[in-house]
């Protein structure tokens, strides 16, 4: 593997996924997805895009962020990389600078809150911004592979799946299977004094921002190599703003 956004090679996630990892070795039988095809691809970004971006440092990566929600709360978004020269540009190769495991709420769609443009932001959306383990799997890609510096859990204000696991009530379908993954938030909320709600979504932030290092040997390596930063969001539906909870 290439080394992709002055990030890693094949030798170096395999260090960091660890020996007895569970799915590397699927992951190469099954067409080499993660050693052939992307190197070629950041190779013939090189030739068409012209010039690589440099890695983004988790604290420059953050800066960015916060820089365009404020842009995005005051209502002075500049809209960036949304041209047609950008559509060509991220044709071969993408190159973001954060990752962002989000709510799927549709009122938080991560680009328009942060003011950003494609290729920018590697999103990951879940119901209750959940470290499900194909979130986990989908930010093990954005950073090792892709080179994202910065992880943001992006929780938000009103979360409907968090009201669902304070209220603790039989859910249909599959609905239940993300809400569990709130409760221990819950009861991490039960020992501060102020709204349980609100705090709960703070502390679901929280508690799904350290699972991330902790059910990830990936993650949990680069966090520890200092080549990755963790921390949490919470947005604010009435404001837009994003305020950082962890970090």
């Amino acid at each position: 593997m290439a080394r992709i956004n002055g990030f890693i090679g094949r030798r170096n996630f395999i260090h960091l996924a660890g020996v007895g990892s569970i799915g590397i070795g699927a992951l190469i039988g099954a067409g080499g997805i993660l050693w052939n095809k992307e190197p070629s691809l950041a190779d013939q970004a090189s030739n068409d895009v012209g010039e690589k971006p440099q890695p983004v440092n988790p604290q420059a990566a953050l800066k960015l962020l916060l820089e365009g929600n404020q842009r995005f709360v005051e209502g002075k978004r500049l809209n960036p990389h949304q041209s047609k020269l950008r559509l060509q540009e991220t044709v071969a190769a993408q190159y973001p600078f954060a990752a962002i495991l989000g709510c799927a709420d549709s009122r938080v769609p991560a680009e328009i809150v942060f003011d950003q443009g494609l290729g920018d932001l590697f999103v990951v959306r879940v119901a209750g911004n959940v470290a499900s383990p194909e979130a986990i799997g989908s930010l093990e890609y954005a950073t090792s592979v892709l080179g994202a510096q910065l992880i943001l859990v992006l929780g938000h204000s009103k979360c409907g799946a968090v009201k669902a696991a304070i209220e603790d009530k039989p859910l249909p379908g599959r609905i239940g299977v993300f809400v569990e993954e709130i409760k221990p938030a819950v009861e991490i909320a039960k020992n501060k004094s102020g709204s349980l709600e609100k705090n709960t979504i703070v502390a679901n932030i929280q508690y799904q921002a350290d699972n991330l290092a902790k059910k990830s040997t990936i993650l949990g390596n680069l966090v520890k190599e200092g080549k990755l930063k963790i921390v949490g969001g919470r947005y604010d539906l009435a404001t837009g703003e994003v305020s950082i909870t962890k970090g």
